[in-house]
């Protein structure tokens, strides 16, 4: 995992300090919330069942041995739960050696942040070896850490991720600004005490307290999650 941090502290004129901004991957910076159920419709197939489309919406965003789970005990599939996780992780990083789209927005928000030298975290449910292959893409440079859903005793919708993030760049949960894009992971945002920024990739999420919801990245830049901030 990637262990450099810059200075903590970003400011507006008025007092408002953002420390850290942590961001979702698949959905947010990538789009590839549709590649997993693709793939997962693949592997099913090859094992003789067709899944609903109704569950995509269950899965998304979750960490693999719950989808992969919910998939298993919805299908009655002949499979162990580390079997499917191999498949599922295969056909994925396939998927993306052939084409890994960034979500509009993304790129600029990413240059931004490193130009204002804003710590900045890569927070994912997914695997350690399919976030180091999206790295390459992204720019690890973009990053001063990154946490895989693996790496951690409890993913989303746990708050453990974003906490592991926020401390690690020694920032405060409460003047740390998430971007997401599912249900799930704006609950383990809110959960660790940060402000959240939700851009929806499949399914709608609606606004609350300490939570924006913006139609696409495009609307987010560095100005955008100072404002969330509270002034000191």
């Amino acid at each position: 995992m990637t262990s450099t941090v810059t200075a903590l502290g970003t400011r507006t004129a008025e007092g408002s300090a953002l420390q850290a901004v942590l961001l979702d991957m698949d959905g947010t910076l990538v789009d590839t919330e549709g590649f997993w159920w693709d793939v997962e419709v693949e592997v099913f197939a090859g094992l003789g069942h067709t899944l609903d489309d109704s569950w995509r919406h269950v899965v998304v965003g979750g960490p693999m041995a719950r989808s992969a789970g919910f998939l298993i005990e919805a299908t009655g599939a002949d499979i162990t739960l580390a079997e499917l996780t191999v498949l599922l992780n295969e056909g994925f990083e396939d998927r993306i050696t052939r084409a890994l789209p960034l979500m509009p927005g993304a790129a600029r928000l990413l240059a931004e942040l490193a130009e204002h030298e804003v710590p900045t975290a890569l927070v994912s449910a997914s695997h350690r070896r399919i976030i180091d292959r999206v790295l390459t893409t992204l720019g690890p440079q973009h990053f001063a850490l990154t946490v895989a859903g693996d790496e951690v005793a409890r993913t989303k919708p746990h708050p453990d991720p974003y906490l592991f993030a926020a401390a690690g760049l020694g920032a405060d949960p409460a003047r740390c600004a998430v971007v997401e894009d599912t249900a799930t992971g704006v609950a383990a945002a809110e959960a660790a005490g940060c402000h959240v920024v939700a851009v929806p990739s499949v399914a709608p999420i609606a606004p609350a307290a300490r939570r924006t919801v913006v139609p696409s990245l495009e609307q987010v830049d560095l100005t955008f999650l100072r404002g969330l901030m509270p002034l000191r």
